[in-house]
């Protein structure tokens, strides 16, 4: 039997990859999340006053507290602190403040999306313009809004350093002839031109930060590694055009540029997922430790590696407990006192013996209070002070000089141990002074 004559075309078989499912969470979509929580935070923190120096009054807040200039050992401790943790997250974490907290790095970010937002607008709704027109409109538009930020994000800068209300109050009135007025007015100018002009360069060329990392890093700091040991890469370069900094990430993971986004490491997982296969781009720890997805021990995903690591955090807490405890040692109303020694003593008409004291009242509280003063182990002793608590205004500084006015009494000596009690109304324990009360020799017959 003969054939049709129509050939059959063979059937080829098409080797297709299944796609591996996405990823849980995308790191891009992680920045932005905390970059929105940091920015809460920037703008919230000097009206809190969870953190704020205020120069012309001379304070410094921090957790809620009004530190004084004079309260050394606290803002030594405060910045310390500071200074360790900040230390610690370089090494553990490499630049994930860059690239994750820095506010340099967030309003960059944000000014190129409002840049970019404009330009789609514009080229969507208005196809039909010249591309001339185009530009500048969307140029103008940019610059307007760039324009209230700059305002905005200067005013709370400069309220790290004024009183956010007093600030507010010269900037209503277009103060510009004093500190506060002209600081407000340069830092809006420098905001304006960064996010127009300087951008991720201030990273590259301003920022320290960067250059410090080789010395606080190691090899096992985290870091955003290239690994392709098999030379499977398919050169699509989406890892390239995704990188806010411009490098590319195959050439190292030590360049200066790089603040280890991860956002390279969303683009290789993006492309290579739909071919089955596995980024090529990875968090690891160090150039040739572990990768961040691989399984490992709590503490080592946490970056606690080896023991200079938790040495790191040992001095972390020392320095934390030790702000705790000076913290909790302060008084809100601080009492000093000492004896005025001019005139050792003096003898009025009715015989009573005059000390002179001077005695220092420093309110570092937001509420008006009072102290009361009294002596032990005098007998019989009186203050000449005009009231019988002594009142001090919120922030205010009171110094009084006042006389301890004593009768003559069996068993005095030329000099009289006593001890002076210093008791506030805002509920705080009171505050005991040693101190000596000088009487005229008595006259031997």
């Amino acid at each position: 039997m003969e054939s049709s004559g129509v050939k059959q075309k063979p059937q080829i078989a098409k080797n297709r990859l299944p796609a591996l499912p996405p990823p849980r969470f995308a790191y891009h979509q992680v920045r932005k999340a905390i970059h929105l929580l940091c920015f809460l935070i920037f703008v919230a923190l000097p009206f809190t006053n969870v953190m704020r120096f205020d120069i012309p009054n001379q304070r410094f807040y921090f957790a809620g507290t009004e530190l004084w200039i004079s309260e050394f050992s606290i803002l030594f401790f405060s910045l310390m602190f500071l200074l360790f943790l900040l230390v610690a997250v370089s090494m553990l974490y490499g630049r994930m403040y860059c690239s994750y907290a820095c506010p340099q790095m967030i309003f960059s970010e944000w000014s190129l999306g409002v840049e970019s937002w404009f330009r789609r607008k514009i080229n969507k709704h208005y196809p039909k313009w010249p591309a001339r027109t185009k530009t500048w409109v969307s140029a103008l538009g940019f610059y307007a809004v760039l324009g209230v930020a700059s305002v905005f994000l200067a005013f709370v800068f400069t309220s790290y350093f004024v009183e956010p209300r007093d600030l507010l109050r010269r900037l209503a009135s277009l103060d510009m002839h004093t500190a506060g007025g002209i600081t407000g007015a340069v830092v809006t100018l420098i905001t304006f031109l960064d996010f127009t002009l300087l951008r991720q360069h201030f990273c590259t060329t301003v920022c320290p930060y960067g250059y410090l990392q080789g010395m606080l890093g190691d090899k096992n700091t985290l870091l955003v590694h290239y690994r392709d040991d098999e030379k499977t890469c398919i050169e699509c370069k989406k890892c390239v055009r995704i990188c806010h900094m411009g490098i590319d990430i195959r050439q190292g993971p030590f360049q200066i540029e790089c603040i280890h986004c991860g956002e390279c490491v969303d683009a290789c997982e993006d492309v290579l997922r739909r071919l089955g296969r596995k980024t090529l781009i990875h968090y690891a720890w160090g150039e040739k430790g572990e990768l961040l997805e691989e399984k490992a021990s709590w503490y080592k995903k946490l970056g606690l590696r080896d023991a200079k690591r938790i040495a790191v955090i040992l001095v972390i807490l020392f320095y934390a407990c030790g702000l705790y405890a000076a913290m909790s040692m302060r008084r809100s109303v601080l009492v000093q006192l000492s004896p005025v020694r001019a005139e050792l003593y003096k003898v009025d008409p009715a015989g009573f013996v005059h000390n002179t004291f001077r005695v220092k009242l420093a309110n570092r509280s937001r509420q008006d209070s009072s102290v009361r003063l009294s002596t032990v182990d005098l007998p019989g002793a009186s203050l000449s002070l005009p009231r019988s608590a002594l009142p001090v205004k919120a922030g205010a500084i009171l110094e009084q000089e006042f006389d301890i006015v004593v009768p003559p009494f069996r068993g005095s000596l030329d000099v009289n141990h006593f001890r002076v009690i210093a008791t506030p109304d805002n509920g705080e324990g009171p505050t005991e002074f040693e101190s000596t009360f000088l009487m005229p020799p008595e006259k031997k017959p």
